[in-house]
């Protein structure tokens, strides 16, 4: 019986797999220090975006289970 392939939990709270087999992340620099950020900089970091095709590799051996 081989052991049994566990994600890594961190990348399994960061990352959520989309319909097309992406994956989705949320954008940085959100957490604080925000007051001399611009209205609008702080805007367009509130959505998510995409994982970069050169990372994906990394993130699917990171999360086994989400394939």
């Amino acid at each position: 019986m081989s052991n049994k392939q566990k994600s890594v939990s961190g990348a399994a709270k960061r990352f959520k797999r989309t319909g097309s087999g992406g994956y989705k992340r949320k954008s940085s620099h959100m957490r604080h220090i925000m007051t001399k950020k611009s209205t609008k900089r702080k805007r367009h970091l509130r959505g998510g975006d995409m994982v970069h095709q050169n990372d994906v590799v990394l993130i699917k051996r990171m999360l086994p289970n989400l394939r």
